[in-house]
């Protein structure tokens, strides 16, 4: 089972698979940066060889970096989006330079214009960074939650996008367990995480399928919220849980936890229990 989390990068980059080591996670997820600010540093020299000696002495794969929240691909303000394509493509170099393997970001915010016209804004800056950067990694759109203007909370934004970018083979999709809860797909129940499968394989492909964000949900089925809670513990609930991890087509995936972090107890609990409902074959 490919089984990991969200880690801190806090003291180093290269802490990351010590803190992935130590938690006994086999893939992983972070932030290269600080994920609330727009300010960065170039990525240290001798940071980022270190990472890589020591994620060359182990079995973590695949490598996942997660786009800052501050960018917004889908503004309609000037600005800002020439400010979130600048960040997002030095972004997806760094996480070329740290040899990640996937590129996660939400699609952003289209404020008070149309869905469409926001998609639009996220196909013409994915486009710009394929025409430039030509990244090695493989981008994922995540789905949201769908607060306020966010895109991303239907597959169907998912669809847009990649018919517009003629189906590119670096573009993948990561699913949120949360998100889609509280999107409004009722993965609670078995028929409910069916019909989303179903979407998924109708509008991007199963096959684009890579990764799994695995987080319980604090909040009830069609909130719009984004609170993640511990697995078993929200409105998901346990059984459900075990229905994902041990679905035929979802099972083969990684599954990255990005549940509540404030006790040293909760990663391993989270990590634990999740093992705790694999079957292995």
């Amino acid at each position: 089972m490919k089984l990991g989390m969200q880690i801190s990068i806090q003291g180093g980059l290269d802490k990351v698979i010590d803190r992935a080591l130590e938690l006994g996670c086999n893939c992983i997820q972070f932030f290269p940066r600080n994920p609330r600010e727009w300010k960065r540093k170039k990525l240290n020299k001798k940071e980022v060889e270190l990472f890589k000696k020591k994620l060359k002495d182990t079995n973590i794969s695949p490598v996942v970096i997660h786009a800052p929240y501050t960018c917004n691909l889908a503004s309609p303000k000037k600005k800002l989006y020439r400010d979130s394509v600048k960040a997002f493509m030095r972004d997806v170099q760094d996480a070329d330079i740290l040899g990640a393997d996937f590129f996660v970001f939400h699609m952003g915010s289209h404020s008070k214009t149309s869905e469409k016209e926001g998609l639009d804004r996220v196909t013409e800056a994915l486009k710009t960074v394929f025409e430039k950067l030509k990244p090695r990694c493989t981008i994922l759109l995540e789905n949201t939650s769908g607060s306020g203007s966010w895109l991303g909370y239907t597959f169907w934004h998912h669809n847009y996008i990649l018919k517009k970018l003629k189906w590119n083979k670096k573009i993948g999709v990561c699913l949120d367990t949360c998100h889609s809860f509280c999107a409004g797909y009722d993965i609670s129940t078995e028929e409910g995480l069916e019909n989303l499968l179903e979407e998924i394989d109708k509008t991007v492909g199963l096959e684009r399928l890579k990764l799994i964000h695995l987080n319980d949900s604090k909040d009830k089925l069609g909130s719009k919220k984004d609170r993640h809670f511990h697995i078993g513990e929200g409105f998901i609930g346990l059984e459900a849980f075990k229905r994902i991890v041990n679905h035929p087509k979802l099972r083969d995936l990684p599954f990255i936890l990005e549940t509540p972090n404030k006790n040293p107890s909760d990663d391993p609990k989270n990590l634990m229990i999740v093992k705790s409902i694999r079957i292995e074959n």
